[in-house]
């Protein structure tokens, strides 16, 4: 009977999909996700009392998770192609302009003892890892990087995010200018996954573990978009129109932004991952 009812599971797509994922996959990935639950679930249980309010704080550890994927896939192939250094510098620049913020200032971290250094800690990991990959790609592969593709700009992007955070920015820190970094952070956290999408589509196919790190930027936005969320009733600014709390549009406007920016991605990635396992490249070609 055990048999029989392992042998029916066996044919459900997700299992199918599952093994496949599980064959295909390097196995420092798995032990990266497998990481990645129990540091949650540490934090979530014995950091942050099982408080709402630590999403945030898992937003922050699963994009770590996302980055340590990325580094992953340029160590076992020692090549940097496929990644794009323009999206790297924008994730860069989002963690930076955040931690701006929430390394002293309390505006926009989690009531819970999560914010009292494991939401930073997460953030800083992932600007580390995110600035030893722009070493990677641009020094140490810097044969493999396919630069012409990677046509992207990030500066630009960076000063657009940051005038319009100048104007859409909330007060929750009570410092104009602190208030515009996590703003900007925020903008151009958004706009980070252009460039690897624009690089992607270039290419005409996705890495599998480049697919498995946007993926992970897809989850953290919807985990940070459930805080905000939360919190919406309590973000305050001074607004431009009466009536109209201006950056709670803002912010939910950035997190709607990101997940339609990556919706052809996305399904795209879930039609691979139960055809072909999780391990297998996207062909962008599939979008038509």
């Amino acid at each position: 009977m055990l048999c029989e009812m392992f042998f029916n599971l066996s044919n459900l797509p997700l299992f199918s999909a599952f093994s496949k994922w599980q064959a295909a996959t390097p196995a420092p990935v798995i032990a990266a996700y497998a990481a990645c639950l129990v540091v949650a679930g540490s934090v979530y249980h014995f950091i942050a009392g099982a408080a709402f309010s630590s999403v945030i704080t898992m937003s922050a550890i699963v994009q770590c998770l996302g980055v340590s994927i990325l580094c992953i896939q340029v160590l076992t192939s020692r090549s940097a192609a496929g990644i794009s250094a323009e999206a790297l510098k924008l994730d860069a620049a989002a963690i930076a302009f955040r931690l701006a913020s929430t390394t002293w200032l309390n505006g926009y971290l989690p009531v819970d003892a999560s914010g009292d250094g494991a939401y930073q800690f997460f953030d800083a990991c992932s600007l580390l890892l995110a600035l030893w990959l722009l070493h990677r790609v641009l020094v140490t592969h810097q044969s493999t990087y396919q630069a012409e593709e990677d046509g992207f700009r990030a500066s630009k992007a960076v000063l657009g995010c940051f005038i319009l955070a100048a104007f859409l920015h909330a007060d929750e820190d009570r410092r104009p200018i602190f208030d515009t970094f996590w703003m900007t952070g925020l903008f151009a956290g958004v706009v980070a996954v252009l460039p690897q999408l624009w690089l992607s589509t270039q290419v005409g196919k996705v890495e599998a573990l480049t697919s498995h790190y946007i993926a992970a930027l897809a989850l953290s936005r919807v985990l940070s978009g459930m805080f905000m969320w939360a919190a919406r009733n309590t973000i305050n600014c001074r607004p431009w129109i009466g009536g109209i709390n201006h950056s709670v549009v803002a912010i939910f406007g950035a997190h709607i932004l990101h997940l339609l920016l990556l919706g052809d991605f996305g399904f795209v990635y879930l039609r691979s991952a139960f055809g072909q396992g999780f391990g297998a490249p996207l062909d962008l070609g599939t979008l038509v």
